[in-house]
């Protein structure tokens, strides 16, 4: 049976049939960040503790060291604590920034949590998983991300894999680190303008042109269609979407033809569809 799951898995990815939602198609968006502060090692922790691979944002300090966090200054999840843009500050005082307090988290357990290090992040890695490391700056972070992943032997390039708005990040990153996977981000729509429907030429087109293995693209699904991913993947690219967290579009999606689905709410989706798929195998 074991063989067995494991063929279902390799013949999912390659596209033979379409894949379910199940620990290794849903990455928990910057970690099972319904359940801990985003972006935190308690929120990736929990991730990898309930089976699912998990979703980072990092970004280049002043000092050279790179570290998680979503926006581009500490504002949000410092509660107003800490103004500074991400580029500006230093690693000592990133280890003095609480992002355990803010919204919800107020008073919680996780008080006191600092932003992780990469290299922290890695050692969460293992087979079967995947880490999504999405590179939020333009490529002058990328030989520090490289010195990061010379300096450890967890993480490789079957459980790692980098996701970048900017193609010139895409570019360096194959460039620099070319056993790694490198997917192209990007909404459904331009995000200026009439914001406009992409077409699936315009994202062969900047997968071409960086290099990139493929696509991460905003799940939409009056824009992401069947047709839409065939033809991507047809032409020898991956096909991942983001973030959808109800069951029915993460169903719809993977019949569709992605890959992997990033949710922020991997645990409760995959307890959705197998009570679901339960009540229909019953008698």
């Amino acid at each position: 049976m074991k063989y067995l799951a494991l063929f279902a898995t390799a013949l999912c990815a390659l596209g033979a049939f379409p894949a379910e939602p199940g620990h290794g198609t849903l990455i928990a968006h910057r970690g099972e960040s319904v359940d801990a502060p985003e972006n935190t090692l308690p929120a990736y922790k929990t991730a990898v503790e309930r089976g699912f691979g998990f979703e980072c944002d990092v970004y280049l300090s002043k000092d050279g060291r790179v570290f998680t966090f979503h926006d581009r200054n500490l504002t949000r999840t410092t509660a107003g604590a800490n103004t500074n843009k991400c580029a500006d500050v230093t690693w000592a005082e990133l280890e003095k920034v609480d992002v355990g307090s803010w919204g919800k988290w107020r008073g919680s357990k996780f008080a006191g949590t600092r932003p992780a290090l990469l290299e922290e992040v890695l050692e969460l890695a293992y087979d079967g998983r995947w880490i999504y490391v999405e590179v939020k700056t333009g490529p002058e972070i990328v030989p520090h991300i490289k010195k990061v992943f010379d300096a450890q032997k967890t993480a490789t390039p079957g459980n790692v894999l980098f996701i970048a708005f900017n193609g010139r990040t895409c570019k360096a990153l194959k460039a620099q680190m070319p056993e790694y996977k490198v997917l192209w981000l990007t909404w459904a729509k331009h995000r200026r303008g009439e914001r406009k429907p992409v077409t699936a030429d315009e994202i062969l087109k900047e997968i071409r042109n960086t290099g990139a293995d493929g696509v991460d693209c905003h799940y939409d699904p009056k824009v992401v269609s069947a047709d839409f991913i065939k033809t991507i993947r047809d032409a020898g690219f991956e096909f991942h979407v983001w973030t959808v967290d109800d069951l029915p579009n993460a169903r719809e999606a993977f019949k569709r033809g992605v890959q992997t689905v990033t949710t922020n709410c991997a645990n409760k989706l995959l307890d959705e569809y197998r009570k679901t798929a339960s009540a229909r195998n019953r008698p």
